[in-house]
């Protein structure tokens, strides 16, 4: 029987140095980490530690949801442990599937994951729909002007290239291209949503 850990982060801004130590308190041997969205089923640390996990192996994990933020996808890997033989430990949340008493709260901190990850989900969607209420529609300010975009013309009518005239007016050819298909739209009016 071994102690295998594995330890997620979201982004590279954030550290895993805590899980890690929890983990070698633990007694883990071999520790995996990723950095990926819990949402993502397959992620290159995960696939390599279910293959590496064996029956009668421990999957050692500092939070339900290091693992995944869904409660079928919870579901999906008890399963899938049940079936290989390997125990799951949550150590923050005292969790056992030896148990089955530790399964049982398996699936209810895994819905009450899933329940928290979908309320501040819906918290930042209704702010961002108060905000463009407001008439503030987010994102950075575009560098195109009126007179910018009024010279480019002139520009492109004169017969320059789209590279010449973004790099005269001091905007991308990303940049000119878009506002060019606005047409007489104004600048600062909110763009059509894909």
């Amino acid at each position: 029987m071994a102690k295998i850990g594995y330890a997620r982060v979201s982004t590279r801004s954030q550290h895993d140095t805590s899980q890690i130590d929890a983990l070698t308190v633990a007694g883990c041997t071999r520790i995996f980490r990723d950095v990926a969205s819990g949402k993502l089923a397959r992620r290159p640390d995960w696939d390599a530690c279910l293959d590496y996990l064996r029956a009668g192996d421990q999957l050692v994990v500092t939070r339900l949801s290091r693992m995944a933020r869904s409660v079928q996808h919870l579901t999906e890997v008890a399963a899938l442990m049940g079936k290989r033989g390997v125990d799951l430990i949550v150590l923050e949340q005292s969790l056992n599937t030896t148990t089955s008493t530790g399964r049982l709260l398996f699936h209810i901190i895994g819905a009450l994951d899933e329940f928290t990850a979908d309320l501040i989900s819906e918290g930042t969607l209704e702010g961002l729909a108060a905000a463009r209420a407001r008439g503030r529609i987010g994102g950075r300010p575009t560098v195109m002007t009126p007179h910018k975009l009024t010279t480019a013309r002139r520009l492109l009518d004169e017969g320059e290239t789209i590279t010449e005239a973004a790099r005269t007016v001091g905007v991308g050819r990303t940049t000119l291209y878009r506002h060019l298909e606005l047409g007489e739209r104004p600048l600062n009016a909110p763009q059509p949503q894909t």
